[in-house]
């Protein structure tokens, strides 16, 4: 979860291009803070966290719904779309077919916390559903995901490269410059995911991965929160940044992290 987090919160300052497309920034300022990014990693984690291992997919689903509802509700101006904020107020809220980048930026938890990649697929796909039941916002909750499992269980970056190109077949054969180059500010997956993909693949540490991801402009807290996921499971997360995060972070999301990180001892 730190990964997510810490680059949602590195992403926060740089929106809209606001920084100018380089990897050369302070890395956490006082202008940093978290975003709905972290707000709902938060929530979806609590909600996998009271769930049995085994639960099933509508208990997950119903779970979700639950959690997310109640964590917009405390944070209810961390930045949330038009219709994801209609839908955290909403009394019987529906999925409404998104495809945004709001399904792969909340699911860091699931490739944590599952045994095999099937039920890791299983899983994220249930916590992108009851928002973003689009077929491109469902694969891009679960190639996030996917990527997390193969990183953090010790899979070869080209062996988890080729499950990609497999299962989900995105295009990410543009180069980090090359995405530099292009002036858009795309909130979808089908944009989100090559780009965290490249950033990836490409990385050499968490801190460089994130970097990448940042500097290419746009959305880059979710680009930042999706992309840290991925290098998390990688490279891991420095102690001294752990730390920063935790200090970040309001005290009700530090005690997910905490019971997360406690899990996955336990696990």
């Amino acid at each position: 979860m730190y990964g997510a987090i810490l680059g949602d919160i590195i992403g926060s300052r740089f929106e809209f291009d606001r920084g100018g497309k380089t990897k050369d920034f302070e890395l956490i300022t006082r202008e940093d803070s978290w975003t709905d990014d972290t707000v709902m990693t938060v929530a979806v984690a609590e909600a996998l966290l009271s769930l049995d291992r085994d639960a099933a997919v509508s208990e997950i689903e119903e779970a979700c719904t639950r959690t997310m509802q109640d964590w917009g509700a405390r944070y209810p101006f961390a930045g949330y779309g038009l219709r994801f904020g209609a839908w955290l107020g909403a009394e019987n809220p529906t999925p409404y077919g998104s495809f945004g980048n709001g399904s792969a930026m909340r699911v860091s938890a699931v490739g944590w916390l599952y045994d095999t990649v099937e039920r890791t697929r299983e899983v994220a796909r249930a916590t992108a559903a009851v928002t973003h039941n689009h077929p491109e916002g469902l694969k891009g909750a679960e190639c996030t995901a996917t990527v997390i499992f193969l990183a953090r269980t010790g899979t070869a970056r080209e062996e988890i490269k080729a499950y990609v190109d497999r299962e989900f077949g995105y295009d990410y054969s543009e180069t980090l410059d090359e995405m530099r180059a292009r002036h858009n500010h795309d909130e979808s997956c089908m944009d989100s995911l090559p780009k965290a993909l490249r950033s990836f693949f490409d990385g050499t540490s968490y801190e460089d991965v994130v970097r990448n991801a940042v500097s290419l402009g746009g959305d880059t807290d979710t680009l930042g929160a999706i992309a840290g996921a991925m290098g998390e499971a990688f490279f891991g997360v420095p102690e001294d940044l752990k730390h920063k995060c935790m200090e970040l972070i309001e005290s009700d999301m530090a005690d997910v992290v905490k019971k997360f990180t406690v899990a996955m001892k336990n696990k």
